[in-house]
C-alpha cells in the first residue's frame, strides 16, 4: 500500500505511458491516436491517474455529462477502466485507485459514481466485485445483460441511454462503432477493413468522434460495437479469423 501515482495532464501526457501498451523506442500508432484522444478529454475534467511504474495499474474516468459513453445522469463520474495487471496484482493499488475516485467525487460534491457491469462479469470490464465492496450496486440494465452500477451518495441514480436497451440497427450489413480511446482500436480497425475489401464485404465503420455520438451509440460499450444482420452481436474487439467465425455463424 502507499503507490506513488501521476495524474496525467497537458504537461505530461507526451511524455507519460499510457499502461495498455508501453512502447519505450519506437512510437506505437494506437497509443498517439489516444494521446490525441486523451488531449482533447483532459480539459473536460478528464482524469487519468496511475501508478507511476513501468506496468499497468491506472484508473480512467471523467465527469458523466462529458463522458463518451451512452449513460445518461448528473453530477455523476463515470470509470471507464480501473486495471491493475501482471505483477502489479495484490499490492493494494486497486484499492487506492479507487478510493482517489471516491474521494475526488466526494471532494467536488458529486452526486456519486457509476460504471458498466454485467449479469456474468467480462474479461474485459472492470472487476465488478471489487467494485461492489465500496458500494457499487445496479441501477439499470439491458435485455442482453449489462448492467450500470452506481455508487450513490445522495440517492440518485443514472440510467442507460434508450437506444441501448434495445440494440439494432435498420442496416443489415456489418457496421462496427469505434472510437480511439483504446489503444488497442486502431490496428484492428485497420486489420478488419482489409479484410473486408479483400472478401468484398459489405462494411460501415463508423468513427464515434464526438460526445454526441458518443451519447446515442447503440452498443453498450463506448469504444466498440459490432452489428451485423441488424443486431448487436459483440463488444469485444475481433480478429479477421474471429470476424470471419462471427459471419459464419451468422449466415449459416
Amino acid at each position: 500500500m502507499g503507490g506513488e501515482y501521476i495524474n496525467l495532464s497537458s504537461g505530461n501526457l507526451m511524455q507519460e505511458h499510457l499502461c495498455c501498451i508501453i512502447r519505450e523506442k519506437k512510437p506505437h500508432p494506437g497509443v498517439e491516436a489516444k494521446r490525441r484522444w486523451l488531449a482533447a478529454r483532459l480539459p473536460e475534467g478528464h482524469m487519468f491517474r496511475k501508478l507511476n511504474a513501468k506496468g499497468c495499474a491506472f484508473i480512467e474516468y471523467a465527469p458523466l455529462e462529458r463522458a463518451w459513453v451512452p449513460v445518461m445522469g448528473e453530477n455523476y463520474l463515470y470509470i471507464y477502466c480501473l486495471w491493475v495487471d501482471g505483477a502489479l496484482k495484490k499490492h493494494g493499488y486497486g484499492q487506492e485507485l479507487m478510493e482517489y475516485c471516491i474521494f475526488d467525487a466526494r471532494s467536488k460534491a458529486k452526486s456519486g459514481i457509476c460504471m458498466l457491469g454485467a449479469d456474468k462479469q467480462k474479461a474485459w470490464l472492470s472487476d465488478q466485485s471489487f467494485a461492489q465492496r465500496f458500494g457499487f450496486q445496479p441501477v439499470d440494465r439491458t435485455e442482453d445483460g449489462y448492467q450500470l452500477l452506481a455508487l450513490s451518495f445522495d440517492g440518485t441514480e443514472p440510467r442507460f441511454a434508450p437506444r441501448v436497451r434495445h440494440p439494432e440497427l435498420s442496416d443489415q450489413q456489418l457496421t462496427i462503432y469505434y472510437d480511439m480511446q483504446c489503444p488497442f482500436i486502431l490496428d484492428r480497425v485497420e486489420k478488419l477493413r482489409a479484410y473486408c475489401t479483400e472478401h468484398a464485404i459489405p462494411a460501415a465503420f463508423v468513427l464515434v468522434d464526438t460526445l454526441a455520438k458518443a451519447k446515442s451509440v447503440p452498443g453498450v460499450f463506448n469504444n466498440w460495437a459490432v452489428f451485423y444482420r441488424g443486431k448487436l452481436q459483440t463488444v469485444n474487439q475481433l480478429s479477421p479469423a474471429m470476424l470471419e467465425k462471427l459471419i459464419s455463424r451468422c449466415d449459416g
